[in-house]
């Protein structure tokens, strides 16, 4: 196990989640939606120090991303699922190396993750949904995917190049 979590200063870089996610400059977004700032630093976390520390701090940012809204859903059964997912991948599959495979692991992520908050909006609102909130969901959910999934190849794969040079220390 790669212990992450003992190390100060890769704990540290959770911190900069909710900052990134509070101070996107808009041209970083897609028609006013950022990306999934919590997806792209819990993938490689998660490649790299395994599914329990995955799924834990999948469940401590997504308790922090979920005290910044204070709205009835959550994004911890998500996160905690991701994170779990992801971390069997880093230790059951081949090590994930390309790009574009981060890519497609962001984009996978950022679309459970916005799946998860549309059901649970439909749950805490009733069906049928109101047609307004609706369109504005699918909205949000392409727009956050798409951009999550263009960022996560230059981001995610620094982070995981990082990361793995700290595990093996």
């Amino acid at each position: 196990m790669a212990r992450l979590y003992q190390r100060p200063m890769c704990v540290a870089s959770s911190l900069l989640v909710p900052l990134a996610t509070l101070a996107t400059p808009p041209w970083l977004g897609l028609d006013g939606v950022p990306p999934a700032w919590v997806v792209i630093w819990l993938l490689p976390w998660a490649l790299v120090d395994g599914p329990l520390s995955g799924a834990l701090s999948g469940l401590a940012l997504g308790l922090v991303m979920d005290g910044l809204h204070l709205s009835g859903w959550s994004q911890v059964p998500a996160l905690v699922l991701l994170g779990w997912w992801w971390g069997r991948l880093g230790r059951r599959a081949q090590p994930i190396q390309r790009s574009l495979n981060l890519g497609l692991l962001a984009w996978l992520g950022s679309m459970l993750l916005g799946i998860t908050v549309l059901a649970q909006l439909l749950i805490l609102s009733g069906w049928p949904l109101d047609p307004q909130l609706q369109t504005w969901g699918w909205h949000t959910l392409w727009c956050q995917a798409l951009i999550t999934g263009l960022l996560a190849p230059m981001l995610a794969s620094v982070q995981l190049l990082i990361w793995r040079s700290r595990a093996l220390l």
